[in-house]
């Protein structure tokens, strides 16, 4: 059983990245949408204002209360998050809040580590709320989906990338779940788990990535098509292990490795993209969003080196 000292840690850890990520799939969902679509289109608005509430109730918990390492991660925001939320806002017309950034910009860690047990209540609440959220956002998503695949549906985005949120959405959920029922959700025992899934999203990543670039591209489109077969590779050779054994050291070395390029060049890729340096569809905030994710595959890589 996780103790209510690593429960709050971990509660808030999750809620800080996964809901934004929440909240800025919201976002791109509704900047894909036709606007003869407007009843999605405010739908997705609201659970743009569904998350950002949550996100807000997260930060406000997490101040003075979380880890050192997590605020320098960047896997909660980038040196590029508020730009790109400006830059995207600019570009749909889709007002995004970026006061809740600022105020992620200036959290504090705990540095005494003091007895936060007494947060334990109102951070099982925000689990449940979060509960709640996800798992209406992720019908959402699933419907549109459906639209999409059954061609009663445009959107500006993949058909693919559509499921890729739907099971990122489901992964946070299954995350809470564990959590509210006082489990702990970062074991050895899970790396297994984690690395096939986050391998499988940093592929996509790479191959949606390679898919809206400019055909002009040609270095970053085969750069970004290496990267998703790599990850790809990764992934297979992770999935292929015996679930009831620990990952290997080594194949979870190389990972981190990799992971670490990639982050390179996603950040690469968003400075080019705020600066017009790059010809792409890739609106400026899913730039940011997608390394965001992979600083925060590091970070649970980095907890088993």
């Amino acid at each position: 059983m996780i103790s209510k000292q690593n429960f709050v840690r971990e509660s808030l850890a999750l809620n800080l990245f996964f809901l934004r990520i929440m909240k800025e799939h919201s976002i791109f969902l509704e900047a894909a949408l036709p606007s003869k679509n407007r009843i999605l289109i405010s739908q997705a608005e609201a659970f743009k204002n569904t998350f950002r509430l949550l996100l807000s109730q997260s930060v406000s918990l997490s101040d003075g209360v979380i880890d050192s390492k997590l605020l320098q991660s960047n896997e909660i925001v980038t040196g590029h998050t508020l730009k790109a939320e400006k830059k995207t806002q600019f570009l749909s017309g889709i007002m995004i809040d970026s006061r809740i950034t600022l105020l992620e910009n200036s959290l504090k860690p705990d540095t005494d580590n003091k007895d936060i047990s007494k947060l334990a209540g109102p951070v099982y609440m925000l689990n449940q709320r979060s509960l709640d959220a996800v798992k209406m956002i992720i019908q959402f998503k699933s419907k549109i989906n459906n639209e999409v695949l059954s061609c009663r549906l445009f959107t500006a985005v993949y058909p693919s990338l559509i499921d890729h949120i739907i099971r990122e959405a489901e992964h946070f959920l299954r995350s809470l779940l564990k959590l509210q029922k006082g489990m702990e959700i970062h074991t050895k025992k899970d790396l297994i788990e984690h690395e096939t899934f986050w391998d499988e999203i940093m592929s996509e990543h790479s191959f949606f990535i390679r898919g809206l670039l400019d055909p002009e591209e040609k270095e970053l489109f085969s750069i970004a098509d290496k990267f998703g077969k790599e990850f790809e590779n990764l992934m297979k050779k992770t999935a292929a292990l015996n679930k009831s054994e620990l990952a290997p050291p080594a194949l979870t070395s190389i990972t981190l490795t990799s992971v670490k390029k990639l982050r390179d060049f996603k950040d690469q890729g968003a400075e080019g993209i705020l600066d017009c340096k790059i010809k792409s569809m890739i609106i400026p905030l899913l730039a940011d969003h997608v390394l965001r994710e992979a600083n925060h595959y590091i970070n649970i890589l980095e907890r088993y080196s």
